[in-house]
Order: C-alpha cells, then structure tokens, then sequence
C-alpha cells in the first residue's frame, strides 16, 4: 500500500472520529439532557403568582372584625396590544386616558412581553362591567388581588391598615416584590408575617404571543397560596364601639386592660376614622385628606401622645414616699400657711392630710412634701430624684411597656442629665422640679402607660406586658406576654392608696362616676393647659379581682370628674354590667352628646 492510500485511511478515519463525536454529542443534547428541553419549555411557559387573602381578625368573643373581599388587578402586555377604542377602554376600566398612556409607557419600558399592572384594585362591582367587555381588548387580562374590609368602622388605629410595599420593605425581605402589600401599622403591622400567607405559583401556557393557551401539565406543577393565619384579639368589640361612640366630637384616647392578663380590652385615639377609607383605589385620596385634617385622626394618641398625667401621678409619687420610708400612713402634711407652698391646695378638706386623704382629695401640699421627703433622702438632690426615677420606670413609664404595638412610643421621663444641662449641676433640687410631684412638669406619658398603672395597682405590684393578641391561629403567641413583671413597690403599699382611690369614689364622686354593684376605685386629674384644662382619670374594677382597668384623657373639657371620669365609669358599667342603669342614662346621654372640638355646635 502506497503512502497515499494510508493518508486517505488516515484522513476517513478522522473525519469518520468527528462524525462520532457529533452523533454522541447530539445525542446526549437531545435525548439524555434536559437542559435544552427545558429552555424550550421555559419559552412557551408563564408563572402566574398567586395572592393568598390574609388572615382573618376576630375579637376576643370570636366577633369577626376584619375580613376579605376581592379585588382585580389589570395587567397590560405591551407585545400582545392591537389597535383600540382608547375612550371606550378608559371609560370601561374607569381611568383617563393620560393615565392609560403613561401606564402603556412604564409597562413597555419595563418589559413588552411581560405583564404589568395598569389599575390596580379594581372592586367586584366594577369588575363585573369590565369583565363582560375585556375581551374587545387585546393585551390586557386581570388578576385576582383581595381587600380588607371592616365589619364595623372601628378600631381604625388597633388594626392598622395595609398598603404597597416600598424598597426598603422589598430590599428588607425577598419576600416582597413590586406591586405587593404589607401591614404599615397597628395589628397588620406587628403580625404582619403571621397574616400575609404564602404566595402561590400557576403555571400556564402561552402561545409565541404570549397568550395564555390553558394550564401546563394539567396544574401538576402549581404551587397553590396558602391563606393568612387568623388572629384573636384580647379586643372587646362591644366595649371597643361604645368607647369610640363616647369620644365622637372629642380629643383624647382610653385604654382599658384586663389586669390579671395584660389583654387590651379597648383602645381608641379620638379623633378616629373609618377603616375602610384606607382600603382600595381611593386609599391614596383619603389618606391625604385625613393627614391634613387638623384634627389628626391618623395620630395615635393612645401610643404617641406624650400627655401630663396629672394627678393620676399622685398615686406613683405617694406609693414611692411608702416604700422608701419617706412617709408613712400616720405622716400628715398641713394644707395651710407654708405647708400649702408652694403648691397650694385647691380642695377645702380640714387642714391637713395623710396618704389616703392625699390620695381621696388630690392634696397638693401633701404631694409636694412627700415628693420633697422622698428628693431629700439622699444628701444631694440628684441621687434622691436618681432612685426616685428608678421607682417611676418600674411602672414601665419612660420606657417602651410592650412589643405588641407598632410605633409605641416610651414617653418622656425627665433625667438627671436634663436638668443638670438646664440648670447646672448642683444648682437645681426638689423645689426646682416641684411640678413632678402632681404630675406636670417634664412628664409626658403615654394613655396606654397610664392604663398599664392603673392595672398594676389593681394587682398591687405587678403587670403583665399590655397586649392586642391572645391567639394565632395554629401557632402561640409570644410567651413574654405571660411573665409577671414586678414593680419596685410592696404589695401592703398599696393598700392605703386603694382605699384613697375607693373612698374617692364612693364618697365623692357617687353621682357621676358610680356604678350600680360595683365597687369601683378611681382617681382624677385635671392637667393645666394653655387652653381649657384637659380632664383625666384613671380607675380599676371591682376592688376584689378586678377585671378592668382604664385610663381616659379628654383634651380641653376641664376637671377630671367633668368628662373623663363619668366616660370611665360608663365603660366600666358596660363592660361588667353588659349594660347601662336607667338611673345613669342622662349621664351617658350627656357624655354621648357632648362636642369638645366644636363646643358650639
């Protein structure tokens, strides 16, 4: 054989090697590997997210306050548009034709050939019409979306609402993506996780139009959304709406707790509003009109009105003097010459005061002297204010009293830092910040601290973190919520206050906050204002086992038996007695009445 003829073999043998290799190649491309099978599948696929409703909202007696209806978004696929009827479309789907063209516009600069929402949260009754007409229109197709809807207009600020995510939500958790809602505040803010469910994936296919020809794999691959978990609240629904129709035409807010649980009974910030105005395409519209009213609906005076107790803090100052020996129930303070300085007295009661006296007839004297005796048990005032600040903050003021509220605030709680700042140190003493011994000056504490005291009295020494939620549905809610936390005082200290706060009730306050059966204990304040003095009191019971304890706060209405204190009194009446006594019904009517905002009108 010549050399040619091997060449020839050899060059056969080459390019017969190279023709193998292919055939494997190919082979292993088409029948052994998926990738390329998968690829062409991806092309004729579409994964439609699927929403879960979230969670439903009971009340503690299983009354259902918050659920869901549906809601349609409309999505527009620029590829797939033909030519239309633009004022026929924009009449149909109820928006202008700007709107239209600027919504065509950022959905083909995002994507032509997927899907972008064009109107978000259509209602039922407007998608029926536009469902019947949809298909004239090529390129535009819905999905379904639910809404919250109330089931009475109340508890606006405990609920919260829900609104669209922004990027800082979406950078936060990869579990939001454009376009998605999110709890922004109250219940649907703090149990946000527990309420939004899972989403779901559909897949479908689509044609080389992206048209959508039916379900892939007979819906084998579907990932179906797994709905919210439901919640009960510690919520009384009835005390929750009687409360709110209490404070109709009033500024100010109450908190009322089960003391032996912590559990929120009520809560109303006044002004308030309607729930449902924050919920589909006319949220944006309404939020705006209640952020400019200037009665502030939207602020929760509940949990940020850092408001001057009053003399509610008389119970807080007289129970620090008992338990650091700065008086005791056999100390009096005259009401009369310097005793009265300078903090006079602005009830007629004998002369002279003890604890329980202080505490039945609000005696300022007896409150400044027990403040100063307390200040001045150190030999500098500032290590006497220090642990009187440390007996304060065991009651949770000045600090954030519990996690269950979103955007809580922890008051202010003056320091020693503060007045050594504004008056230099060693130049300022008891006498300098004399308004803290009734409850003015630097304080400012919020409602729900003040009821958290009014709990922690009750119990004589000890609360339970307030809270909003007793259950989630399938799961348990945070156990911090069960431990007792302990103040600073004894319990026998506060027995004299007890019976300071029963005798006020029982003896003068009878006829406007007394209630038929019930022994209940109380105290009121008046705070100075530059207007009309705000009315405030605070209250638990019954005096044994007590079941409810409540603090009220109504702006500019004057002393605190004038409003706050029959307001209580009746909550607490509806609350224990389920209804209100013939003999009460001109109090409740007067209260139910009464403008605050307007007076005149």
């Amino acid at each position: 054989m010549d050399t040619f003829s091997k060449r020839k073999y050899y060059v056969l043998a080459i390019f017969f090697g190279i023709g193998i290799i292919y055939l494997v190649k190919l082979f292993s491309l088409q029948v052994i590997s998926s990738k390329y099978k998968e690829s062409a599948t991806n092309n004729v696929l579409r994964e439609i997210i699927q929403y879960p409703a979230r969670g439903l909202i009971y009340d503690r007696n299983g009354e259902l306050m918050v659920i869901n209806k549906p809601a349609y978004d409309l999505l527009v696929t620029p590829r797939e548009l033909e030519h239309f009827d633009t004022i026929a479309f924009c009449n149909l789907a109820e928006i202008s034709k700007e709107e239209l063209i600027a919504g065509i516009k950022k959905a083909k600069d995002y994507s032509t050939y997927k899907p972008s929402t064009l109107v978000k949260q259509i209602p039922p009754e407007s998608f029926a019409f536009l469902q019947e007409k949809l298909y004239k229109f090529k390129g535009f197709h819905v999905q379904l979306r639910t809404l919250r809807e109330y089931t009475h207009p109340a508890a606006a600020h405990v609920l919260g609402y829900v609104s669209e995510v922004n990027e800082s939500d979406i950078t936060k958790d990869e579990y939001y993506k454009s376009g998605d809602y999110i709890g922004a505040s109250g219940i649907e803010k703090t149990y946000e996780k527990q309420l939004r469910g899972i989403k779901g994936i559909e897949k479908q296919l689509v044609d080389v139009h992206n048209r959508i020809q039916g379900s892939y794999n007979e819906g084998a691959e579907d990932i179906p959304a797994q709905i919210g978990t439901d919640l009960v609240t510690t919520l009384d629904a009835a005390l929750q709406h009687y409360a709110e129709a209490l404070f109709v035409n009033k500024k100010g807010s109450v908190v009322a707790i089960e003391p032996s649980t912590g559990e929120v009974l009520a809560l109303v910030s006044a002004p308030t509003y309607d729930p449902g105005l924050l919920v589909g395409r006319v949220r944006g519209t309404n939020y705006n009109i209640l952020l400019e009213d200037e009665t502030k609906p939207l602020f929760n005076r509940a949990l940020q009105a850092k408001y001057p107790p009053g003399s509610t803090f008389k119970i807080i100052n007289s129970l620090i003097g008992l338990q650091t020996g700065a008086i005791n129930t056999y100390t009096r303070f005259t009401c009369n010459g310097k005793g009265s300085t300078p903090i006079r007295c602005t009830h007629s009661h004998g002369g002279s005061a003890n604890v329980v006296e202080g505490i039945r007839e609000s005696c300022n004297p007896f409150m400044w002297n027990a403040f100063r005796s307390v200040i001045n048990l150190e030999r500098k005032p500032a290590d006497g204010f220090k642990k009187w600040r440390e007996y304060v903050e065991s009651f949770g003021i000045g600090t954030i009293v519990s996690s269950d509220f979103a955007h809580a605030l922890p008051g202010d709680l003056p320091t020693i830092e503060m007045y050594n700042k504004w008056y230099g140190e060693g130049h300022w003493n008891a006498l300098t910040v004399r308004s803290l011994a009734i409850g003015q000056g630097e304080l400012g504490i919020t409602p729900l601290q003040m009821a958290n005291v009014g709990a922690i009295v009750a119990n004589r020494g000890y609360y339970y973190p307030p809270h909003l939620v007793r259950e989630v549905k399938g799961d348990t809610v945070s156990s911090m919520f069960k431990v007792k936390k302990y103040t600073k005082i004894d319990p026998e200290n506060f027995e004299p206050i007890i019976e300071g706060m029963r005798e006020l009730i029982a003896n003068k306050l009878t006829a406007v906050a007394g209630v038929p059966g019930v022994e209940m204990c109380g105290k009121t304040g008046t705070v100075q204002n530059n207007g009309a003095d705000h009315s405030v009191f605070t209250a638990f019971a019954p005096i044994i086992s007590p079941k409810i304890a409540i603090f009220v706060y109504v702006e500019n209405s004057g002393w605190g038996a004038s409003y706050a204190a029959p307001m209580a009194s009746l909550m607490v009446e509806k609350y224990l007695n389920d209804t209100i006594a013939t003999s009460r019904k001109p109090i409740e009517k007067r209260m139910l009445e009464a403008n605050m905002i307007n007076p005149g009108q």
